[in-house]
Protein backbone atom coordinates (compact mmCIF):
# COMPACT_ATOMS: atom_id res chain seq x y z
CA UNK A 1 0.00 0.00 0.00
CA UNK A 2 2.61 1.81 1.05
CA UNK A 3 4.23 1.20 -2.72
CA UNK A 4 1.58 2.27 -4.13
CA UNK A 5 0.86 5.50 -2.67
CA UNK A 6 4.57 6.23 -3.23
CA UNK A 7 4.06 5.24 -6.86
CA UNK A 8 1.14 7.66 -6.88
CA UNK A 9 2.56 10.54 -5.25
CA UNK A 10 5.61 9.84 -8.49
CA UNK A 11 3.18 9.91 -10.79
CA UNK A 12 1.85 13.41 -9.45
CA UNK A 13 4.90 14.83 -9.12
CA UNK A 14 5.52 13.27 -12.79
CA UNK A 15 2.47 14.81 -13.84
CA UNK A 16 3.32 18.22 -12.47
CA UNK A 17 6.20 18.37 -13.73
CA UNK A 18 5.03 17.47 -17.28
CA UNK A 19 2.59 20.54 -16.69
CA UNK A 20 4.97 22.72 -15.99
CA UNK A 21 7.15 21.35 -18.90
CA UNK A 22 4.33 21.69 -21.36
CA UNK A 23 3.77 25.42 -19.73
CA UNK A 24 7.59 26.49 -20.85
CA UNK A 25 6.96 24.62 -24.02
CA UNK A 26 3.77 26.48 -24.42
CA UNK A 27 5.62 29.93 -23.74
CA UNK A 28 8.64 29.36 -25.42
CA UNK A 29 6.29 28.49 -28.55
CA UNK A 30 4.41 32.03 -27.95
CA UNK A 31 7.82 33.57 -27.73
CA UNK A 32 9.07 31.73 -30.99
CA UNK A 33 5.98 32.55 -32.83
CA UNK A 34 6.08 36.32 -32.31
CA UNK A 35 9.99 36.55 -32.90
CA UNK A 36 8.49 34.84 -36.42
CA UNK A 37 6.32 37.89 -36.66
CA UNK A 38 8.46 40.53 -35.90
CA UNK A 39 11.37 38.99 -38.11
CA UNK A 40 8.81 38.61 -40.94
CA UNK A 41 7.79 42.25 -40.07
CA UNK A 42 11.50 43.39 -40.21
CA UNK A 43 11.92 41.35 -43.76
CA UNK A 44 8.61 42.95 -45.42
CA UNK A 45 9.46 46.30 -44.36
CA UNK A 46 13.21 45.47 -45.59
CA UNK A 47 11.59 44.03 -48.49
CA UNK A 48 9.47 47.09 -49.11
CA UNK A 49 12.03 49.36 -48.58
CA UNK A 50 14.92 47.45 -51.06
CA UNK A 51 11.78 47.47 -53.90
CA UNK A 52 11.55 51.29 -53.01
CA UNK A 53 15.09 51.72 -53.07
CA UNK A 54 15.79 49.51 -56.66
CA UNK A 55 12.67 51.56 -58.27
CA UNK A 56 14.78 54.86 -56.97
CA UNK A 57 17.93 53.57 -58.07
CA UNK A 58 16.51 52.71 -61.47
CA UNK A 59 14.92 55.91 -62.02
CA UNK A 60 18.08 57.47 -60.68
CA UNK A 61 20.02 55.78 -63.59
CA UNK A 62 17.44 56.48 -66.47
CA UNK A 63 17.85 59.90 -65.74
CA UNK A 64 21.69 60.00 -65.62
CA UNK A 65 21.75 57.90 -68.99
CA UNK A 66 19.29 60.24 -70.51
CA UNK A 67 21.66 63.48 -69.29
CA UNK A 68 24.35 61.58 -70.51
CA UNK A 69 22.41 60.64 -73.99
CA UNK A 70 21.53 64.59 -73.90
CA UNK A 71 24.76 65.89 -73.16
CA UNK A 72 26.51 63.63 -76.12
CA UNK A 73 24.24 63.84 -78.24
CA UNK A 74 24.33 68.10 -78.03
CA UNK A 75 28.05 67.34 -77.92
CA UNK A 76 27.80 65.52 -81.56
CA UNK A 77 25.45 68.28 -82.47
CA UNK A 78 27.83 71.15 -81.53
CA UNK A 79 30.47 69.32 -83.73
CA UNK A 80 28.38 68.68 -86.39
CA UNK A 81 27.13 72.22 -86.49
CA UNK A 82 30.96 73.78 -85.99
CA UNK A 83 32.21 71.87 -88.31
CA UNK A 84 28.98 72.54 -91.42
CA UNK A 85 30.24 76.61 -90.18
CA UNK A 86 33.61 75.69 -91.00
CA UNK A 87 32.75 74.14 -94.40
CA UNK A 88 30.97 76.58 -95.42
CA UNK A 89 33.44 79.59 -94.38
CA UNK A 90 35.95 77.23 -96.19
CA UNK A 91 33.71 77.24 -99.32
CA UNK A 92 32.99 80.68 -99.24
CA UNK A 93 36.74 81.60 -98.98
CA UNK A 94 37.29 79.27 -102.35
CA UNK A 95 34.23 81.07 -104.02
CA UNK A 96 36.03 84.20 -102.90
CA UNK A 97 39.28 83.18 -104.59
CA UNK A 98 37.76 81.74 -107.33
CA UNK A 99 36.32 84.61 -107.97
CA UNK A 100 39.41 86.91 -107.83
CA UNK A 101 41.56 84.07 -109.86
CA UNK A 102 39.05 84.38 -112.16
CA UNK A 103 38.87 88.22 -112.13
CA UNK A 104 42.47 88.08 -112.53
CA UNK A 105 42.79 86.01 -115.28
CA UNK A 106 40.51 88.23 -116.82
CA UNK A 107 42.04 91.29 -116.26
CA UNK A 108 45.02 90.25 -117.08
CA UNK A 109 43.79 88.92 -120.85
CA UNK A 110 42.35 92.73 -120.77
CA UNK A 111 45.71 94.19 -119.91
CA UNK A 112 47.35 91.41 -122.14
CA UNK A 113 44.90 92.52 -125.14
CA UNK A 114 45.65 96.38 -124.23
CA UNK A 115 49.56 95.65 -123.91
CA UNK A 116 49.43 93.89 -127.41
CA UNK A 117 47.46 97.04 -128.93
CA UNK A 118 50.18 99.32 -127.29
CA UNK A 119 52.61 97.55 -128.78
CA UNK A 120 51.02 97.82 -132.40
CA UNK A 121 50.80 102.10 -131.82
CA UNK A 122 54.55 102.20 -130.97
CA UNK A 123 55.15 100.03 -133.50
CA UNK A 124 53.47 102.01 -136.30
CA UNK A 125 54.57 105.26 -134.32
CA UNK A 126 51.03 106.78 -133.57
CA UNK A 127 52.43 108.64 -130.67
CA UNK A 128 49.17 110.46 -129.77
CA UNK A 129 47.17 107.73 -129.69
CA UNK A 130 50.01 105.41 -127.77
CA UNK A 131 50.39 108.47 -124.79
CA UNK A 132 46.58 108.52 -124.69
CA UNK A 133 45.73 104.90 -124.81
CA UNK A 134 48.82 104.31 -121.53
CA UNK A 135 47.22 106.88 -119.43
CA UNK A 136 44.01 104.76 -119.92
CA UNK A 137 45.84 101.63 -118.55
CA UNK A 138 46.16 100.49 -114.82
CA UNK A 139 50.00 100.69 -114.74
CA UNK A 140 49.67 98.49 -111.66
CA UNK A 141 48.36 95.28 -114.19
CA UNK A 142 51.59 95.40 -116.07
CA UNK A 143 54.83 93.50 -115.50
CA UNK A 144 57.79 95.62 -114.94
CA UNK A 145 59.18 94.84 -118.25
CA UNK A 146 55.81 95.76 -119.92
CA UNK A 147 55.81 99.48 -118.23
CA UNK A 148 59.22 100.32 -118.42
CA UNK A 149 59.08 99.62 -122.18
CA UNK A 150 55.59 101.31 -122.79
CA UNK A 151 56.99 104.10 -120.49
CA UNK A 152 60.24 104.70 -122.16
CA UNK A 153 57.90 104.32 -126.08
CA UNK A 154 55.18 106.97 -124.22
CA UNK A 155 58.43 109.12 -123.06
CA UNK A 156 60.01 109.36 -126.62
CA UNK A 157 56.52 110.18 -128.29
CA UNK A 158 55.89 112.86 -125.74
CA UNK A 159 59.41 114.31 -126.22
CA UNK A 160 58.97 113.91 -130.43
CA UNK A 161 55.54 115.68 -130.31
CA UNK A 162 56.58 118.37 -128.20
CA UNK A 163 58.88 119.23 -130.32
CA UNK A 164 56.85 118.89 -133.64
CA UNK A 165 54.24 121.26 -131.80
CA UNK A 166 57.45 123.60 -130.70
CA UNK A 167 58.51 123.94 -134.33
CA UNK A 168 54.99 124.55 -135.54
CA UNK A 169 54.98 127.22 -133.20
CA UNK A 170 57.68 128.82 -134.57
CA UNK A 171 56.50 128.81 -137.95
CA UNK A 172 53.08 130.35 -136.76
CA UNK A 173 55.23 133.32 -135.06
CA UNK A 174 57.48 133.70 -138.30
CA UNK A 175 54.04 134.11 -140.35
CA UNK A 176 52.31 136.41 -137.69
CA UNK A 177 49.95 133.71 -136.54
CA UNK A 178 49.57 134.39 -132.90
CA UNK A 179 46.75 132.60 -131.72
CA UNK A 180 47.60 128.98 -133.48
CA UNK A 181 51.70 129.76 -132.49
CA UNK A 182 50.08 130.36 -128.96
CA UNK A 183 48.18 126.95 -129.26
CA UNK A 184 51.52 125.12 -130.16
CA UNK A 185 53.53 126.49 -127.82
CA UNK A 186 51.26 125.60 -125.03
CA UNK A 187 50.48 122.30 -126.53
CA UNK A 188 54.27 121.52 -126.82
CA UNK A 189 54.18 122.27 -123.01
CA UNK A 190 51.33 119.70 -122.39
CA UNK A 191 53.15 116.78 -123.96
CA UNK A 192 56.38 117.68 -121.98
CA UNK A 193 57.13 120.66 -119.65
CA UNK A 194 60.48 120.08 -119.07
CA UNK A 195 62.18 119.15 -122.33
CA UNK A 196 65.55 121.45 -123.13
CA UNK A 197 63.23 123.29 -125.56
CA UNK A 198 60.83 124.16 -122.94
CA UNK A 199 62.10 127.53 -121.81
CA UNK A 200 61.88 128.78 -125.34
CA UNK A 201 58.74 127.46 -125.68
CA UNK A 202 57.10 129.37 -122.49
CA UNK A 203 59.21 132.29 -123.66
CA UNK A 204 57.57 132.28 -127.63
CA UNK A 205 54.03 131.74 -125.81
CA UNK A 206 53.88 134.83 -122.96
CA UNK A 207 55.08 136.65 -126.40
CA UNK A 208 52.79 135.10 -128.69
CA UNK A 209 50.13 136.22 -125.66
CA UNK A 210 51.09 139.36 -125.59
CA UNK A 211 50.93 139.89 -129.19
CA UNK A 212 47.14 138.79 -128.58
CA UNK A 213 46.61 141.47 -125.89
CA UNK A 214 47.02 138.89 -122.96
CA UNK A 215 50.21 140.62 -121.22
CA UNK A 216 48.66 139.52 -118.01
CA UNK A 217 48.36 136.28 -119.36
CA UNK A 218 52.28 136.13 -120.32
CA UNK A 219 53.27 138.08 -116.72
CA UNK A 220 53.16 135.16 -114.19
CA UNK A 221 55.44 133.11 -117.01
CA UNK A 222 57.66 135.90 -118.06
CA UNK A 223 58.67 136.32 -113.89
CA UNK A 224 59.39 132.99 -113.96
CA UNK A 225 61.68 132.55 -116.74
CA UNK A 226 63.44 135.97 -116.00
CA UNK A 227 63.78 134.53 -112.15
CA UNK A 228 64.88 130.90 -113.06
CA UNK A 229 64.70 129.97 -116.45
CA UNK A 230 66.64 126.38 -117.24
CA UNK A 231 68.06 128.00 -120.43
CA UNK A 232 69.89 130.65 -119.57
CA UNK A 233 69.86 131.95 -122.96
CA UNK A 234 66.41 133.63 -122.34
CA UNK A 235 66.65 135.21 -119.36
CA UNK A 236 67.66 138.71 -120.56
CA UNK A 237 64.80 138.06 -123.15
CA UNK A 238 62.55 136.82 -120.40
CA UNK A 239 62.94 139.95 -118.29
CA UNK A 240 63.27 142.61 -121.21
CA UNK A 241 59.57 141.56 -122.02
CA UNK A 242 58.25 141.12 -118.95
CA UNK A 243 59.37 144.87 -118.43
CA UNK A 244 57.52 145.30 -122.15
CA UNK A 245 54.35 143.74 -120.75
CA UNK A 246 54.28 145.62 -117.71
CA UNK A 247 54.49 148.38 -119.69
CA UNK A 248 51.95 147.64 -121.81
CA UNK A 249 49.52 147.23 -118.51
CA UNK A 250 50.54 150.68 -117.21
CA UNK A 251 52.08 148.79 -114.26
CA UNK A 252 54.74 151.86 -114.22
CA UNK A 253 56.05 151.38 -110.96
CA UNK A 254 56.63 147.49 -111.99
CA UNK A 255 57.78 148.71 -115.40
CA UNK A 256 60.64 150.60 -114.19
CA UNK A 257 61.74 148.31 -110.88
CA UNK A 258 61.87 145.23 -114.20
CA UNK A 259 64.03 147.61 -115.85
CA UNK A 260 65.89 148.19 -113.61
CA UNK A 261 66.83 144.96 -112.91
CA UNK A 262 67.53 144.34 -116.22
CA UNK A 263 70.20 146.96 -116.80
CA UNK A 264 71.77 145.98 -113.73
CA UNK A 265 71.55 141.97 -114.51
CA UNK A 266 71.94 141.99 -118.23
CA UNK A 267 74.53 145.12 -118.76
CA UNK A 268 75.85 143.22 -122.27
CA UNK A 269 72.37 142.67 -123.73
CA UNK A 270 71.68 144.44 -127.23
CA UNK A 271 68.27 145.50 -125.26
CA UNK A 272 70.13 147.38 -122.33
CA UNK A 273 70.31 150.97 -124.57
CA UNK A 274 66.74 150.41 -125.27
CA UNK A 275 65.93 149.32 -121.72
CA UNK A 276 67.63 152.64 -120.36
CA UNK A 277 65.43 154.80 -123.13
CA UNK A 278 62.67 153.42 -121.79
CA UNK A 279 63.18 153.80 -118.16
CA UNK A 280 64.05 157.09 -118.71
CA UNK A 281 61.33 158.19 -120.61
CA UNK A 282 59.15 156.33 -117.74
CA UNK A 283 61.03 158.09 -115.01
CA UNK A 284 60.27 161.29 -116.95
CA UNK A 285 56.49 161.17 -117.78
CA UNK A 286 55.49 158.27 -114.41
Amino acid sequence: MEDFDDELREIKREIIESRGLIIKTNNLTNALSADLKSIAKRQLGYETRLRWNSATAYVVFVIVVFIALKLAWDARIDAVTAQTEQTRAQVAQLKKELQEAQQRDEERARIEARAASLYELMRQNKNVELIEALDAVDKNLLSKTELRVFSDAAEKARNELSIAAYQNGLEHVRGGRWHEAQQAFEESLRYKDSASHASAARYFLADSLRKLGRQRDAIPMLMQLSEASADKEYLDDATWLLAQCLVDIQAWNDAKNALRNFIRRFPQSPFVNESKTLLADLNLKH
